[in-house]
């Protein structure tokens, strides 16, 4: 019944501070409402709410200032409770007034508007108003050095932190705007910077020139000048570092940032105007870089070297930057580590730095190459070597992540497949024996331990860089080799679930008794008897037939020690290929069955500590942990079971079980996403949730989630930010999003009324531009591969979108005439709601793009939607997301790429609208439209049967 303004009003006209009754009475009041102050009126009634704050405020300081005064006199006259309590209930009120930034602002509002008036009465345009408070700002910062004053003789620490904290507090309400515009500044591009994590954290293998063209696309649709687009390249690869878990992760991210990133840059280089020009942005972004000391020594300090001084060497060695500009950039930064004396540690002087050995590793790579083309049968021994010295340490890691980033894993994981069907022949033993000039048996044993460690090498590239890598090459010999069709099978993946029962796990029956009494009774396996594939294939067999045997009890437990002895102690990889039958097995059993197939892989994972072993052991081991874990850690998060394998020294599954448990998946989503908005950037670990939520939810749910929350937002610099990270978030599967949003989406909220009130703007503004960069990036790379991380994921089916948006059986020359027919012609043209896709089509659809393409289907839909939207009758705001839409798409056509989306523009749009709504946009995308025919009038300009009859306004 009363506003808010009349109490405080009131309140602050009470002077008489020695009547403690009253004061803490009024002190009550104010504790009701004052963190939750609104008002519902006229501007007027609003800014005269913010004038009795600013009112209320000088009270409470008028009132605290009274309560110390009390207080110092009372310990003074040695009674010191006459205004102990009355001074914190003061300062209480206080803090909890100025601790709500909407209060502060509130505040602010009421400087501006008394400094507005002074403004307006000293030019004489106005006189004094009734209404106008006694208080003034100037009066409160009185105030503050009065408490400040009096506070400072008091003893109380605890009351004098208070009042200071309530007084940073106003003296921060003059500078909120100016505070708040330079943090909107500082969110630099997080899409270019996501995008880089993105491709650095999950697609280290991917080839370079997606990713140029992604970036390319990025800075030309945010027009982003080309040093910062550099400078927010670099920074992001100095975040991943930084953040990248010890290990595997933060090799990748050194290989990525050290040896593709300079890669990238040089194929940006071409599309730039000169190569000086470039040069000369490379330079300046350096230069901003080199202004981010923070950032640069917290890299420093996570890789125990000049980070900086590696990069500017690799650059100049690209000729990315000139001799004299790489030199002046390393004297600064020498300069700049001068003054951070924590980065020179004498625990760190002896740890080789890993950009170093990243660097060193690349020729290494090349080398091992050349070594593996030779003839593997003269020369086996210095093979072995080779990779022996490959598996010491972390060199194996580290040869794989510059494999990698300079794409040669493919060729890498080919070499190695190769060797490891080499070894499937025994019959070379004989020529094996005589290059040894020793027995045979030597010879069976470097064979079982290139076996092995091939194996091991090629079950570990494609637990850590997807199995793509190892497919991806085709056979030209049309010959499968045993481990292809082994990983293809077998080897458990995330999103494969295998059958224990698959003929593939049911090899020949003689073969597998045969295995069984060589594992059960034989103290040691013979290695010339071996071969070892055929032993990988029927291990399973073998393992199931052991089970039963122990479940019903005609093995023992030391038996089963024997035969876990047996299996794992000459070569890793029959461990590794029955632990994969058990994972799979495992899944299939009942809560009640599962533990001795569990006891089993415990017994499995565990190293055998024994002299009699092959070569290499213990670094075999090592990759044979590694493996199992990756292989048994989903099962063993649904059996609620712990296996401890052999301590690597590294974490081995860094951004493994992010989710936390038993909440909803939807509520980790909203709340990853606010805290993505509010810190404006991803970081590699959000991007791991984000890619688990949309592997766990499914395109459509993670897809449309999160464009709930974007049309959530209110404010036009939140929903900016907002579409800049969504537009990165949906980088984890661009192709599927787009046909999500497109398809599903958008037509789902322009066709149902009670949802076009969301798409006002802000909102509806930021949703286009989303929708536009989707289709134009979808558009530009979908002839191209998804990567690894996409193909994990269910692809949608064609058919689904033939049956959402069926094609007729016009024949081409009616569809030509109803294409070159004006809207006029109203016996061939119906209303856009009743016209089938074909006859809405642009010519160039109809000659040069594959309509089966869901992407295709989808974009010519949506297009047919817009004319439909454009020519009703019934305006409203999903006329204006139309009309935001189009212009998003006529602004694209300056942005280049491999096709226009705007072909996919029935002729019919560019008249639907009324005359004079938005005609440069017609003009713009008549002209495009028309253009798609390839036929020029002599003036240059594209001719068409508009030459009859010109559509209007164009």
């Amino acid at each position: 019944m009363v506003s808010y303004s009349s109490v405080l009003t009131a309140i602050s006209k009470f002077d008489d501070f020695s009547r403690d009754l009253c004061v803490q009475a009024l002190l009550d009041i104010m504790d009701m409402f004052c963190d939750r102050l609104s008002c519902h009126g006229k501007a007027e009634e609003c800014i005269g709410l913010c004038r009795a704050l600013l009112s209320a405020l000088h009270w409470l300081l008028r009132c605290t200032a009274a309560s110390a005064e009390r207080l110092r006199e009372g310990l003074e006259a040695g009674t010191p409770a006459a205004g102990e309590k009355q001074l914190a209930m003061c300062l209480q009120r206080l803090e909890k007034t100025l601790s709500s930034t909407k209060n502060r602002a509130l505040l602010h509002i009421a400087k501006l508007e008394e400094a507005s008036l002074h403004t307006s009465q000293g030019l004489g345009q106005g006189g004094t108003r009734a209404n106008q408070p006694t208080a003034s700002w100037t009066a409160i910062e009185h105030c503050l050095l009065k408490l400040g004053e009096i506070l400072a003789n008091l003893s109380s620490p605890q009351l004098r932190s208070q009042a200071e904290q309530c007084g940073t507090l106003i003296r921060s309400i003059p500078t909120m705007l100016s505070v708040h515009s330079e943090q909107l500044h500082k969110t630099g591009f997080p899409t270019v910077h996501a995008v880089v994590l993105l491709e650095g954290t999950m697609n280290l293998t991917g080839e370079t020139q997606p990713l140029v063209e992604q970036l390319m696309m990025v800075k030309r649709m945010q027009h982003i000048p080309t040093p910062l687009f550099v400078l927010e390249i670099w920074k992001a690869c100095f975040v991943g570092l930084i953040e990248s878990p010890e290990g595997t992760g933060e090799l990748k991210w050194t290989a990525f940032t050290f040896l593709k990133i300079p890669q990238v840059l040089v194929k940006l280089k071409k599309y730039s105007h000169g190569d000086k020009d470039f040069t000369e942005d490379v330079n300046s972004a350096f230069e901003f870089l080199l202004k981010l000391t923070p950032l640069l020594d917290k890299a420093d300090q996570r890789c125990n070297c000049d980070c900086t001084n590696f990069l500017l060497q690799e650059c100049s060695k690209q000729g990315l930057l000139s001799e004299a500009s790489t030199n002046n950039l390393m004297a600064k930064r020498k300069a700049d580590r001068e003054h951070a004396p924590q980065l020179k540690s004498d625990e760190n002087a002896n740890i080789q730095p890993n950009p170093g050995l990243i660097l060193r590793a690349e020729p290494t790579v090349t080398n091992i190459l050349k070594t593996m083309d030779a003839d593997h049968s003269k020369s086996p021994e210095g093979l072995l070597g080779v990779l022996g010295h490959m598996l010491s340490g972390k060199s194996l890691d580290l040869l794989l992540a510059a494999a990698a980033a300079t794409g040669k894993l493919k060729s890498f994981a080919r070499k190695f497949i190769n060797l490891n069907e080499f070894t499937t022949h025994r019959s070379e033993e004989s020529s094996w024996g005589s290059a040894f000039s020793s027995s045979t048996a030597k010879a069976a044993s470097v064979r079982a331990l290139l076996f092995d460690i091939s194996f091991l090498m090629l079950c570990h590239v494609a637990q850590t860089y997807g199995s793509e890598v190892i497919l991806s090459e085709s056979n030209t010999g049309g010959e499968v080799f045993f481990f292809e069709t082994w990983m293809q099978t077998c080897m458990p993946e995330e999103g494969k679930i295998l059958n224990p029962d698959h003929p593939c796990f049911r090899p020949d029956s003689t073969k597998v008794e045969s295995l069984v009494a060589l594992l059960n009774n034989s103290s040691e396996i013979k290695l010339v008897q071996m071969k070892w594939h055929e032993a990988c294939l029927n291990i399973s067999a073998a393992i199931l037939e052991i089970l039963n045997a122990w479940e019903n009890g005609v093995l023992a437990f030391e038996s089963i020690q024997k035969i876990t002895d047996n299996i794992k102690g000459k070569v890793c990889s029959l461990a590794v290929c029955a632990v994969a039958w058990l994972v799979a097995h495992v899944r299939m059993l009942g809560l009640d069955e599962r533990e001795k197939s569990l006891q089993m892989i415990r017994q499995l994972a565990g190293p055998l500590y024994s002299e009699n072993t092959l070569q290499f052991y213990n670094e075999r081991v090592v990759i044979m942990s590694s493996i199992l874990e990756h292989m048994c850690a989903d099962v063993l998060q649904q059996t609620a079971t712990q296996i401890k394998f052999p301590s690597t020294g590294m974490d081995t599954m860094p951004y493994w079980n992010l989710l936390p448990p038993k909440r909803p998946i939807k509520e980790v989503l909203t709340d990853i996403f606010a805290k993505v908005l509010e810190k404006g950037w991803v970081d590699s670990r959000s991007i791991h949730i984000f890619d688990t939520l949309l592997h766990m939810g499914g395109v459509y749910w993670f897809c449309n989630n999160l464009i709930k929350e974007l049309l959530k937002e209110t404010r036009k610099e939140h929903t900016l930010r907002a579409v800049e990270l969504l537009y990165s978030i949906f980088c984890l599967d661009m192709q599927q999003v787009t046909l999500v949003l497109l398809g599903h989406i958008l037509p789902g909220l322009l066709t149902d009324s009670s949802k076009w009130h969301s798409l006002m703007d802000p909102p509806g503004t930021a949703l286009a531009k989303l929708a536009v960069w989707c289709a134009l990036s979808s558009y530009s790379s979908h002839k191209g591969q998804a990567s690894s991380r996409q193909k994990k994921r269910q692809r949608e089916d064609i058919e689904d979108y033939i049956s959402l948006f069926p094609l007729d059986d016009m024949q081409p020359s009616k569809l030509m005439r109803l294409l070159s027919s004006n809207e006029e012609d109203a016996n061939i043209l119906s209303s856009p709601t009743d016209r089938s896709m074909s006859s809405n089509l642009s010519a160039s659809q109809l000659h040069t793009v594959n309509m089966r393409d869901p992407l295709n289907r989808v974009l010519a839909n949506l297009f047919l939607l817009i004319s439909s939207i454009l020519g009703s009758r019934t305006a409203g705001p999903h006329t204006q997301f139309a009309q935001w839409f189009m212009e998003g798409c006529v602004d694209c056509l300056e942005q280049g790429g491999r096709g226009s989306i705007l072909q996919f523009m029935p002729f019919t749009t560019v008249s639907a609208a009324p005359p004079g709504h938005w005609p440069t946009l017609q003009l713009r995308a008549g002209q495009h439209v028309a253009g798609e025919l390839g036929v020029q009038r002599p003036g240059g300009r594209a001719s068409s049967s508009w030459t009859s009859h010109p559509p209007s306004p164009c």
